[in-house]
């Protein structure tokens, strides 16, 4: 073989050498980025708390899900955590991308609490091949020791290690063993020498420049179209009320309108509406002169069961969709009153019942996370 046909071959053993370590590393990555079988455990008796508050998560669709425990680490469903940060939750199927963005407008999910859950075991996915990004910014995540964790997926459901969760929210995360609580909680403040923290009363207070308008997050309904929802909701009227109060207010982080006004018959409605998106937060309403139910002593009581059935029928509920709290007779105002409360979902529902007629004499939904 003379000096050139050796250089040739020398030139072409190389290339060839190139090119089959780029395929070996192909091969690598794309095994890699292979959905993987792992066996992991539902377990209901993980408690998780959001700066102080327990949560309950559900799917869309109303289900309740639990923490899921996988190598010794807590996964928590995304969608649910989206939905405390108030975000909106996308999958894109073609791109295998969950998008956490905006400013959330679909309301709290509502579900129905399992009445005996039950730990089990699984078999779940580790997805890395999904992709997570946070407004605009694609998202990894690694363990105590540096190394990358990804999603998991199961029935339909993506979730994310209890330390990234943390991270998405800003959040600081703690475990106590001895209760099994995951807690995630914000740093505090940056000043702990002080009598009292907050806002003083009849300071100012600043609003979170991430909520005003012009910056991305929307615009604010405006005090009209905050008063035409509650309207619309209570089924009345601009005629049939007397507005007592309709204006912006800025409370547990959020801005909203804070909505009241009465009706002819005494009945006085309170709403707490979301600024941005128009969701009613909170309502509640009584019937502020109990002289217009007045009680007939001769008549019967109408008894708790058919009390709790007037106030979940009340609420749009069935009985099966319900846990109740509270169901007692109790003397109030000078008349008896059935008080009833109950849970459903993300919402607990608070009423009082006129013992003997069943009128509705006060009524309150009100979210857990409030």
């Amino acid at each position: 073989m003379n000096t050139r046909t050796k250089t040739r071959f020398i030139r072409w053993a190389s290339i060839l050498m190139c090119a089959l370590t780029l395929v070996g590393a192909f091969s690598v990555s794309a095994a890699a980025a292979q959905a993987s079988t792992v066996s992991a455990t539902i377990s209901p008796d993980i408690t998780v708390k959001v700066d102080g508050k327990i949560q309950t998560f559900f799917v869309a669709d109303g289900t309740q899900v639990y923490p899921v425990i996988y190598n010794s680490t807590t996964y928590l469903p995304l969608r649910a955590i989206g939905e405390l940060m108030n975000k909106n939750v996308n999958w894109d199927q073609s791109t295998l991308t969950v998008t956490l963005s905006g400013t959330r407008t679909a309301p709290a999910t509502t579900g129905v609490r399992d009445v005996n859950p039950v730990q089990q075991a699984i078999q779940a996915q580790l997805r890395p091949d999904f992709t997570i990004v946070v407004d605009g910014v694609s998202r990894t995540f690694t363990d105590t020791q540096g190394k990358t964790v990804y999603p998991m997926l199961y029935n339909g459901t993506t979730y994310l290690p209890l330390r990234a969760v943390g991270e998405l929210m800003g959040k600081t995360v703690s475990w106590d063993a001895a209760t099994r609580t995951a807690s995630l909680s914000s740093s505090g403040n940056l000043v702990t020498d002080a009598d009292s923290f907050g806002k003083v009363p009849g300071t100012a207070q600043t609003p979170p420049q991430t909520n005003v308008p012009g910056n991305g997050a929307g615009a604010y309904i405006g005090e009209e179209k905050a008063k035409s929802i509650a309207l619309n909701h209570a089924g009345l009227t601009e005629s049939q009320v007397t507005f007592i109060k309709a204006k912006l207010d800025f409370d547990d982080g959020r801005w909203e309108y804070d909505v009241e006004f009465y009706t002819a018959s005494h009945q006085e409605y309170d709403y707490k509406i979301d600024a941005l998106t128009g969701a009613i937060l909170k309502f509640d309403y009584d019937i502020e002169d109990w002289s217009v139910t007045q009680q007939n002593t001769n008549a019967s009581q109408i008894g708790i069961d058919k009390a709790k059935t007037i106030a979940v029928n009340h609420a749009g509920l069935s009985g099966s969709q319900v846990i109740f709290v509270k169901a007692e007779l109790d003397y109030d105002d000078g008349r008896w009153v059935y008080e009833i409360e109950f849970v459903s979902g993300t919402w607990e529902y608070e009423c009082v019942i006129d013992a003997y007629s069943g009128a509705v004499l006060a009524y309150e939904r009100e979210s857990i996370y409030d």
